[in-house]
């Protein structure tokens, strides 16, 4: 995909990015005004993420955001959008059975206009996800870190770094794939690990913190703008600072994704 393309991407068009070893370029996206831009610089697919509880509304974590919030800024993007695939996230305890997960991932994509929507966990979730995906809701997964859980982990801290639990992810991985699963995301995972779950299944992964062996790289837009206060997280490259505009650093990143000169190595676990 070049910048000027406004063809639709689909799900099978990522699959097929996997297949050609191409690299996908996603970010977060909230609002129609920057739906336009980043799709003029040829991001593929956006994440409406519940990141916006934290860059958007000022919360600590991304627990408060309800799926009235994820529906509002959905919409908004959806609104607007052209050829990006828009993947939204299912906030916390909005998809704790498997009716309250398919009633709330039908208003994400009835009134938010999702293509697809996201959930945290592994194998744990892994009949949630059949279920959304048995009534035609498209699915991706989302291990590792999981935001939804950080009081639980104690803090934002890369996970799969001992042999246990390296092989716990490569098990949520398969479980999700089996289930239906149509993308996978990896956040904060050793790259070395990241690559080996991207190579052992066959559905697309997106990875942040992960290290440049998954098929594609997703970073909070702020972040990778450089205007997220406090300290940046290491696998966070500040892409304005190199840059004249937002629209030129957002095409950078795009460009760095594809080359594979993002991630680099000081951006990896």
């Amino acid at each position: 995909m070049t910048a000027a393309t406004t063809l639709p991407v689909t799900l099978t068009a990522l699959q097929q990015m996997k297949a050609r070893g191409e690299k996908i370029a996603s970010l977060t996206c909230y609002d129609s005004s920057f739906t336009r831009v980043l799709e003029s610089a040829g991001v593929e697919m956006f994440i409406i993420g519940d990141s916006l509880g934290m860059v958007l509304k000022g919360h600590e974590s991304t627990v408060p955001v309800t799926i009235a919030d994820m529906i509002y800024h959905a919409a908004n993007v959806a609104r607007v959008g052209q050829s990006a695939l828009r993947v939204v996230d299912m906030p916390f305890m909005s998809y704790a059975n498997p009716d309250q997960a398919l009633g709330n991932a039908a208003r994400l994509m009835g009134e938010g206009g999702a293509h697809m929507v996201k959930l945290e966990g592994g194998a744990d979730k892994a009949a949630i996800v059949e279920y959304l995906v048995g009534h035609s809701i498209p699915v991706c997964g989302h291990i590792g870190l999981l935001p939804q859980s950080v009081h639980q982990l104690g803090g934002y801290k890369v996970q799969g770094r001992d042999e246990a639990g390296a092989r716990a992810l490569q098990e949520d991985a398969r479980a999700l794939e089996q289930a239906g699963a149509g993308l996978l995301v990896l956040e904060c995972v050793p790259a070395v690990l990241a690559t080996r779950i991207s190579a052992a299944v066959n559905i697309p992964t997106i990875g942040i913190g992960a290290g440049p062996g998954c098929d594609g790289q997703v970073l909070v837009l702020y972040d990778m703008l450089g205007i997220t206060p406090g300290k940046r997280p290491r696998f966070v490259r500040d892409f304005l600072r190199d840059t004249c505009s937002v629209p030129a650093a957002i095409e950078a990143y795009v460009a760095a994704v594809k080359n594979t000169s993002f991630p680099a190595a000081e951006h990896c676990f």
